[in-house]
C-alpha cells in the first residue's frame, strides 16, 4: 500500500513545484524545485507510480523552458525528466518521449556544453546507451563520447561518474568500471542537491558491489 505520508509529501512536492514553476521569478529557483520533486519521483516513489508521477513533471518541465527560452538549464532539466519519463513507459510509447529527450539535450548543448557542470552531455551519454535499442539510440560509440566529453567538463561529477561507470560494467570493463563508480561514491556533496545524492551514492554502491563479484 502507497504510504501516507509518502502520498503527501509527493503531493506537496507537485503542489511546490506548480507554484514555482507559474510564479518563480528565478530560473534558479524553478530549476531547484524541479531537482527536488524529480528526487523524490526517482528514490522515494514506489516504481508503478513514475510513470503518472513523471508525465505530470514533464509538463512543469516543459513550462519552466518556455518561461526562460534559450538558456540550456532548463532545457537540461526538461530533457532529463522527459528521459526519466520514457523509462517508465511502455516501449511503443518510449520511444517517441526518448526521441523528445534526446532533441531537448541536442538544443542545450547546442547553447551551452558546460551549463549545470557538463549535466546534459551526461544525460545525452545515458540516454544513448540505456533507451531500449531503435533508430538511432543504442549507440555505443556516441554514448562514450558524451560521458567522456562531461568527464573533461567536470572529472569529479558524480552523475558523469556513475553512468560511465554502468556504461563500462555493461561493456565488460570491470577495472574501469570499478574506478568510476568509487569517484562517484566519494564525490563531494553538491549543494542543495542532498536528496539526489543520497539516491545517487546508494545505487553507485549497488553497482560497485555488482562489478566486485
Amino acid at each position: 500500500m502507497f504510504p501516507r505520508k509518502l502520498l503527501i509529501s509527493l503531493s506537496l512536492a507537485l503542489g511546490f513545484l506548480n507554484s514555482v514553476t507559474a510564479h518563480a521569478e528565478t530560473m534558479e529557483e524553478g530549476l531547484a524545485a524541479e531537482q527536488h520533486a524529480w528526487a523524490k519521483g526517482s528514490y522515494a516513489l514506489p516504481e508503478d507510480k513514475r510513470e503518472d508521477y513523471f508525465s505530470k513533471l514533464q509538463i512543469h518541465a516543459h513550462d519552466l523552458s518556455l518561461k526562460f527560452p534559450n538558456r540550456a538549464a532548463p532545457l537540461i532539466w526538461e530533457g532529463i525528466i522527459t528521459a526519466t519519463h520514457a523509462e517508465y513507459q511502455t516501449i511503443f510509447s518510449a520511444r517517441g518521449t526518448a526521441r523528445e529527450a534526446r532533441d531537448l539535450l541536442l538544443k542545450a548543448i547546442a547553447i551551452d556544453p558546460n551549463a549545470l557542470d557538463g549535466s546534459g552531455l551526461v544525460s545525452l551519454g545515458a540516454l544513448y546507451f540505456k533507451a531500449p535499442r531503435f533508430g538511432s539510440f543504442g549507440n555505443d560509440d556516441k554514448a562514450r563520447e558524451y560521458l567522456q566529453r562531461a568527464l573533461k567538463v567536470d572529472p569529479n561529477n558524480i552523475d558523469a561518474n556513475y553512468f560511465y561507470g554502468e556504461f563500462l560494467l555493461e561493456q565488460g570493463d570491470k577495472s574501469g568500471a570499478l574506478m568510476y563508480l568509487t569517484k562517484a561514491i566519494h564525490a563531494a556533496p553538491r549543494p542543495g542537491r542532498k536528496d539526489a545524492d543520497e539516491g545517487r551514492h546508494a545505487a553507485a554502491l549497488a553497482l560497485l558491489n555488482k562489478a566486485q563479484q
